[in-house]
Order: structure tokens, then C-alpha cells, then sequence
């Protein structure tokens, strides 16, 4: 059902695309025309005629980017949006060709397709790795540097210097497209039974450190909360309040609730910090393991 619903896509694809070789082309004052009916006028039927005319152009650049090997109807689609940003933005009092300013649009929106699914792994963000991503291949044939091996250094230096970007940027970009992806449950060819996501190593805890950490903080739980029964009532509010709450109050805010000074507050937890430390000691347990003592 999948291969039936992909073949008559493709299909409509290039009835898309027969259509649009078909479609007229516009004089220049007729051109101009449309274009201000729709600026001044919002008028739909010249918006439509004006980008009709011009969807041969969105053909004709998406089909320079085939060697990325994405579904020409895709980049015909992406080319199309970046058409109509051309429309919505397009001044016809500039003495300037919609078809000449549309073509950076065009050319802009299909780009960015191909630098989104070109590959899994963000490919290009910034200016200098867009122009590395679409210059890096046709540079390497014009200096005739190794096309089949890595870059030397004299073709690392004269694209950077071409593209005005840093070596250490043309080397990157070199590695990221000399590595096609590669499916985890493709088969390790030469290396017996296997896949290469046998490969990848887990960082996650095993069942039995799972087990042994809720324990020891079973553990811990248990030894503060019968080092806390030891201490008196205004002792563990003041543990309690400064220590145990994610938003501990201050010593001035304590006091007050408490009606003494804060520095009273101050030598009540030190005491109480003291008891607690020898109540876990006495259990054979490490006071820090708690998390609250300095």
C-alpha cells in the first residue's frame, strides 16, 4: 500500500512540474502589473498568476540539487514556499525582475530542506558551514585536490580562504560528509552475528546498583530520622526548616517564628548539627552521605 501511495505521489509530481513548464511566461509591464494588484489590492487571482508563471524557475533550481539524492518533489515543494515568500515580500516599484528577486528565495528555501534532511545530524547552522555544506565538493574539482581521499593541506587553506572561513571549519565539515548514516540495526559485515547497536555502551546503572542505591538510601533515611528523634522539639524544627526544605529559611525569618534572635537560631543548629553527627557516627554510617553537613 506504502509503494502504491509513493508511486502515485511521484506521479502527481511530475504532472506538477509538466503544468508548470507549460505555464506562460509574463512580459514585464505585465509582471509589474500583477505584482501591484496584489501589494495595493491583495488581489488573489494576480498573486496566482504571478507565481504560476514563475513555478518553472522553482523546477528548474530544484533540479540543480538533485545530487543530494532527496524526492525531486520534495525540493520543488520547499522551492515553492520560498516563492511565495518572494510574492509577499516582492516591491514592483524596484526596477528589479520577480523572477531575479525570487530566485535567491527559491534557492534559500531549498537549501535549508536539504541542510534539515540531508542527513540525521544537524549538518549546517551558521553561514560559513552553509557555504561549506553546498561549495566544499565543486571547490575540491576545481583544485583538482585528491576528490576520492581527504583534503590536503594546500586544498584545506584555498577553500578557506575561498569561503572566508576558518580551516578547522573545512575540516569538519569534510568529516561530516565523508560519513553517510548508518541504520544501529544494520549487521557488522565481516565480524560474525551481530548489529552495530551491540556496539553502543549503556552508561545507565545495572539492576543490581539500582538495587543497592535504594537500599543504602532506605538505609540513610532510616539512620537520620532516629538521629532526628534524639534532638528536642525546637532543635529538629530548626533542622527541619533549614536543612531539610528545598527553600531552607533564614536565620532572621526563623527567628522570628520562633520568637528569639537569629544568632540564637544560629548557635541551636550548630548544636544540633554536632548531636546529629555523633548519633550517625555511632551507626556506623558517614554524616555527609546525608547531604546537608558542610
Amino acid at each position: 500500500m506504502a509503494h502504491v501511495d509513493t508511486l502515485e505521489a511521484q506521479q502527481a509530481g511530475r504532472r506538477f512540474i509538466k503544468r508548470a513548464m507549460k505555464a506562460p511566461l509574463l512580459e514585464r509591464s505585465h509582471e509589474r502589473q500583477l505584482a501591484i494588484r496584489w501589494r495595493d489590492d491583495r488581489d488573489e487571482v494576480a498573486l496566482h498568476e504571478l507565481v504560476n508563471a514563475y513555478v518553472r524557475l522553482v523546477v528548474a533550481t530544484a533540479a540543480r540539487f538533485r545530487k543530494y539524492n532527496l524526492p525531486m518533489g520534495d525540493l520543488v515543494q520547499e522551492g515553492t514556499v520560498g516563492l511565495m515568500q518572494a510574492a509577499a515580500r516582492f516591491d514592483p516599484d524596484r526596477e528589479v525582475r520577480f523572477s531575479t528577486y525570487a530566485n535567491w528565495w527559491i534557492r534559500a528555501a531549498i537549501q535549508d530542506y536539504i541542510l534539515r534532511n540531508w542527513s540525521i545530524v544537524r549538518t549546517g547552522t551558521t553561514a560559513a558551514q552553509k557555504a561549506l555544506f553546498f561549495n566544499i565538493r565543486r571547490l575540491r574539482v576545481q583544485l583538482e585536490d585528491r576528490p576520492d581521499g581527504p583534503l590536503t593541506a594546500d586544498g584545506q587553506n584555498k577553500i578557506a580562504d575561498a569561503l572566508k572561513v576558518q580551516v578547522s571549519d573545512v575540516l569538519a565539515m569534510e568529516g561530516r560528509l565523508s560519513g553517510a548514516d548508518q541504520s544501529l540495526n544494520a549487521e557488522i559485515k565481516g565480524e560474525g552475528d551481530g548489529q552495530w547497536q551491540d556496539l553502543l555502551v549503556d552508561d545507565r546503572p545495572g539492576p543490581e546498583e539500582v538495587v543497592r542505591s535504594q537500599r543504602d538510601s532506605c538505609t540513610r533515611a532510616e539512620w537520620l530520622n532516629d538521629a532526628l528523634a534524639q534532638l528536642n522539639d525546637r532543635e529538629r524544627t530548626i533542622i527541619r526548616q533549614r536543612r531539610l526544605r528545598e527553600d531552607g529559611m533564614t536565620l532572621e525569618s526563623l527567628g522570628r517564628k520562633l520568637g528569639i534572635s537569629k544568632e540564637r537560631v544560629r548557635q541551636i543548629e550548630c548544636r544540633a548539627l554536632k548531636k546529629l553527627r555523633v548519633t550517625l557516627s555511632e551507626r556506623g554510617g558517614d554524616p555527609h552521605d546525608v547531604g546537608f553537613f558542610g
